[in-house]
């Protein structure tokens, strides 16, 4: 069962989207630089490199979502949707 094509993918995505968006807003000199071996684009479709910055993101989220939704399940959404999620870090 693909927790990210029904209806619980959806309520996932609306409770990281934002938290998300506020971390990689403030932490944007951090994370960049996890994604520029070589091309950035290159960059989100190696996994490992997709999961070093998903793990650095989990302790950032607020409490209230890590309590929700635990690391494996973050990481396992940040890889599955590394292009909506981390995309914004690849633009200049």
């Amino acid at each position: 069962m693909d927790g990210t094509s029904d209806g619980a993918g959806l309520q996932l995505h609306d409770k990281l989207a934002g938290p998300i968006k506020n971390i990689i807003d403030k932490r944007r000199a951090d994370l960049a630089p996890m994604l520029q071996g070589g091309a950035a684009q290159a960059a989100l479709r190696d996994d490992e490199c997709v999961r070093k910055v998903a793990t650095f993101c989990y302790p950032l989220l607020p409490v209230l979502v890590r309590l929700a939704v635990k690391e494996p399940v973050f990481v396992s959404f940040v890889l599955n949707n590394r292009e909506k999620v981390l995309g914004p870090l690849t633009v200049q």
